[in-house]
């Protein structure tokens, strides 16, 4: 039958689906970016985590941002979006937006979500994507570059 003469609620049912995550991008006014070191993987990231179902993106990103280093930022302009294929264990794709989170100050104090999160640097811009796992350093990149340009950068 086709999906036009499906009931909403079976058409809606039979519609893909993926997984979605939202990260702040907060750098200090030397322009090093907050990065965090969480204890269930080997690689830092971006603060920030999954979305939860029915959860805008962005407002996704305020609450892990606050949740993970106890900052309150408002989730600015989409820097970046990074599609991810189902791989391994994951049986979908992962959508991961990046916000501009603005700049704190070096001295600003950062509360860790000690249940996740091990550590947090202000790391370098140009060091920073090599802290991360080599498949996701490509949306800090592009959030980085989108931020200097303007714009938004979409990595497949």
């Amino acid at each position: 039958m086709p999906h036009e003469f499906l009931p909403p609620e079976e058409w809606f049912a039979s519609l893909p689906t993926a997984y979605v995550a939202a990260f702040g991008l907060i750098t200090d006014e030397a322009g090093r970016v907050l990065m965090v070191d969480p204890n269930y993987r080997e690689h830092w990231t971006l603060p920030g985590g999954i979305v939860e179902d029915g959860e805008a993106p962005h407002l996704g990103c305020e609450r892990e941002v606050a949740e993970e280093v106890g900052l309150v930022r408002t989730a600015g302009a989409l820097l970046s979006v990074q599609w991810s294929a189902p791989r391994g264990v994951r049986p979908r794709p992962f959508l991961s937006f990046v916000f501009d989170c603005g700049e704190v100050d070096s001295g600003t104090a950062i509360t860790l979500q000690v249940e996740e999160l091990d550590a947090y640097a202000f790391v370098p811009a140009g060091e920073a994507p090599a802290r991360m796992h080599p498949a996701l350093a490509p949306r800090l990149a592009g959030a980085l570059r989108a931020r200097a340009e303007g714009g938004t950068v979409y990595l497949p």
